[in-house]
């Protein structure tokens, strides 16, 4: 194969919701976090990332509007202090195999609440009609993203539309890995490429090797019901532009508390869509704010199990 027809690997991120550092910090300590766990569990393959084209479908500034909006406060200095602390704690925790129980038992204000809540309360909450409007009072963001009135949806997903597609343009082999509620506009931006009638003739045979999603709400039911082709029939139903999905729910991780996707989408492997969905149940040993944080993504970055994906995906 020569230089010309070689197929590069490329390595997409997005971030989830909520306020979030610049574009470069953010880039910039998610690298580091990836990185940091190969050099602890891969060394031979640090090399090999260290060429690795990493870019980031970045929309802070899209949500910070919103957020700041509706009233909250952004201190991004302390925000980036705090990951940077909570990343130099992560990088002192070595073998792998302390990324268990054990160690996650024992961080400071850790608390399954959170979860029990989405487990229990959410299906009672549906049965009463009562659960978007605590989304939309809790997550403004989010309810931005679900209001046919706002085209704050459409912005975020031209952020990732556009990177994905350049990479596909490319012919890249592309791992895309996305964080909370990331997946949500990464799974409707896969199902734009591969369903839709303006850009199927052009990517609609395009794949991603490889999709990451790290603490997803994808396995929530009412998240389901408003993914793009929810109300379409059989192959037009899912995205058809992925062979392999990796999901990993931290424990406690409540944006996570319905942890498997395989369940969920597995008529997109009946269907031929997908070659896998492989989930993960994990422990997130992130401390964010002198509290456990089990959904950070920081936290998930740096664990044994994205570490060994993005090995595997490099040799």
């Amino acid at each position: 194969m020569t230089d010309e027809t070689k197929q590069y690997k490329s390595l997409l991120l997005i971030h989830g919701r909520d306020f979030k550092p610049a574009a470069e910090t953010y880039l910039e300590l998610s690298v580091a976090a990836l990185r940091t766990g190969l050099v602890r569990d891969y060394p031979d393959c640090v090399a090999c990332f260290d060429e690795l084209p990493i870019d980031l479908a970045w929309y802070g500034d899209l949500s910070a509007e919103i957020l700041l909006e509706k009233g909250r406060t952004y201190d991004e200095e302390l925000d980036v202090g705090d990951r940077r602390n909570a990343l130099q704690a992560l990088s002192e925790i070595t073998p792998r195999k302390k990324f268990g129980i054990r160690l996650y038992d024992q961080l400071p204000g850790k608390s399954a609440l959170p979860e029990f809540f989405m487990d229990v309360g959410a299906p009672l909450m549906r049965a009463v009609g009562f659960r978007t409007p605590v989304l939309a009072r809790l997550a403004k963001d989010v309810a931005a993203y679900y209001d046919k009135d706002s085209d704050y949806a459409e912005a975020v997903r031209k952020r990732l539309r556009d990177k994905l597609c350049q990479l596909m343009d490319r012919g890249d082999e592309i791992m895309l890995i996305t964080h909370g509620t990331g997946s949500v506009i990464a799974y409707d931006v896969l199902w734009e490429l591969s369903n839709d009638t303006e850009t199927y003739p052009e990517y609609g045979q395009c794949k991603v090797a490889h999709w990451l999603t790290l603490g997803s709400p994808l396995g929530d039911s009412v998240v389901q019901k408003r993914l793009l082709g929810a109300k379409e029939r059989d192959e037009n139903k899912f995205p058809s532009n992925v062979i392999s999905w990796h999901n990993l729910a931290a424990e406690d991780d409540y944006t996570s508390h319905d942890t498997t996707l395989a369940d969920d989408f597995k008529k997109m492997m009946v269907q031929r869509q997908v070659s896998a969905v492989h989930d993960f149940r994990v422990f997130n040993l992130a401390v964010r704010y002198g509290r456990s944080n089990p959904h950070s993504s920081i936290g998930y970055y740096i664990h044994p199990r994205v570490s060994k994906i993005i090995a595997t995906w490099l040799t």
